[in-house]
């Protein structure tokens, strides 16, 4: 079954909808910054704010949104919460964004949905927005992840190493983007 409108619609691929954020998706979003293996593949620690106060510092997001940072929740088709994906450390004078992604639905993992997000966040960034080039940062033992970029059109251009990693940097300038939707175009549709 595919939706034919989404409310707070912003992009579209194959297989997911790009939606604005509703005050709905908090308790999903809240439950996957809670997890612990989720957590990890950010190198971070899982939240231990209370819901509560998580709800507020949502609606609040919500209701002001800074101009830096865009997030977006991924549906399926069938209208189901799967994850999210943003671009934030937007910087207007250099023309860049660091994005990120999660697939906190875990039914959804290695099926390409993360991917066909990926692509159909950066041709809405590439197309609407003055962002020039995207980078963004991935533990290096997170094949799934670099695959997942990799096929989304991110190169690796260097590592670096904190006390939480070694981190993989990846990016996609717009320039390599519109040379990659050419040849696609020239090539035609896959049979």
């Amino acid at each position: 079954m595919t939706k034919t409108s989404v409310e707070g619609e912003v992009a579209r691929g194959e297989m997911v909808v790009l939606r604005n954020k509703r005050r709905q998706d908090a308790e999903a979003d809240y439950a996957w910054r809670k997890d612990a293996e989720l957590a990890s593949y950010d190198a971070a620690k899982p939240m231990t704010t209370a819901f509560v106060d998580y709800v507020a510092f949502y609606e609040d997001d919500l209701a002001e949104p800074t101009p830096f940072r865009r997030s977006f929740a991924i549906e399926d088709m069938d209208g189901r919460h799967i994850g999210n994906v943003m671009f934030y450390n937007i910087d207007v004078l250099k023309g860049e964004a660091e994005t990120g992604i999660t697939i906190g639905d875990r039914r959804y993992w290695s099926r390409g949905y993360g991917a066909d997000a990926l692509k159909t966040l950066v041709a809405y960034i590439f197309t609407n927005t003055r962002v020039t080039r995207l980078y963004l940062k991935t533990l290096d033992w997170n094949r799934r992840a670099q695959r997942c970029f990799q096929k989304s059109g991110f190169a690796q251009y260097n590592t670096s190493r904190r006390s939480n990693g070694t981190f993989i940097l990846m990016e996609l300038r717009r320039s390599d983007w519109e040379e990659r939707a050419d040849a696609d175009a020239r090539r035609g549709p896959e049979t």
